[in-house]
């Protein structure tokens, strides 16, 4: 079996929001210097899923292979070698400029080339989205190009045989799904907490291979993809300005302040 996990490089979610910087000029998010980039969480979690459905079929697991994908510039091999030192047994690296900065489709049209060229792929899993825009739609995108099924909102993951047993996220539970192989699950972050690299496999991942690829290698042509392939239009990327004023209620009792409260909500037209 071979799996293919898709990984993006973002700026880390939890950086404080002061030093989130956009330049308007060209609609892109500048990473903070002193913050470096990190995966997506839910491309953690992703990892975490291929690597239990290898654990899960125990004597069998040396005969399953998980190859780990990135788009981006040079910088996100370093989230490639994040999952080769978690446990995943190769990298691919899409970082030519021509298909940087694209949209969910050109994304997901070049990551479909990508896992094409792999060849005699079993089970693709991404993150339910990415946690930078947070729109969700590549994997599904994904599945939609490569003409294979596609499961999203996924908390845990089975296969057996040529099935994919999941556990489908619902609004008051779950669902239990399956799908024939080759297959695409996307996965919510119900999933749990991903793994920590051990120092074993930090050691090893330095001798397991990254390769990169061009656009000429995934035999398109740079009209296809990033900006000049993306069938939506990012007018302008900006962060909202924050006019806020704080005012203190002052009263002897509860009361009066609730009062006071009403009062100024009556004024502003909030009530």
């Amino acid at each position: 079996m071979h799996i293919v996990v898709c990984v993006k490089q973002i700026q880390n979610p939890e950086i404080a929001s002061a030093l989130l910087r956009v330049d308007e000029s060209t609609n892109k998010m500048r990473l903070a210097a002193s913050v470096p980039p990190v995966m997506s969480p839910f491309d953690e979690q992703a990892v975490e899923a291929a690597l239990r459905v290898r654990e899960a079929h125990g004597d069998a697991a040396d005969g399953i292979k998980i190859t780990a994908i990135t788009l981006g510039p040079e910088t996100a091999r370093q989230v490639l070698k994040a999952a080769l030192s978690l446990g995943v047994d190769e990298g691919v690296l899409l970082s030519d400029p021509a298909c940087q900065d694209g949209d969910s489709y050109s994304t997901a049209l070049t990551l479909s080339r990508a896992v094409g060229k792999i060849g005699d792929v079993d089970l693709v899993i991404t993150g339910r989205q990415a946690a930078d825009f947070d729109a969700g739609v590549v994997g599904c995108g994904l599945a939609e190009l490569l003409d294979i099924p596609a499961i999203s909102f996924v908390r845990k993951v089975d296969v057996e045989g040529d099935v994919v047993r999941v556990e489908r996220v619902i609004e008051n539970g779950y669902e239990i799904q399956e799908a024939m192989l080759p297959a695409l699950v996307t996965i919510s972050h119900e999933f749990g907490p991903p793994r920590k690299a051990s120092l074993r496999e930090t050691m090893r991942a330095a001798r397991k291979p990254i390769t990169a690829w061009s656009v000429e290698d995934l035999d398109l042509e740079a009209g296809q993809v990033g900006v000049s392939g993306s069938r939506r239009v990012l007018e302008r990327l900006f962060i909202p300005s924050s006019d806020i004023k704080c005012e203190f209620i002052n009263g002897v009792t509860t009361e009066d302040m609730a009062r006071e409260l009403a009062r100024r909500l009556h004024e502003a037209n909030v009530l």
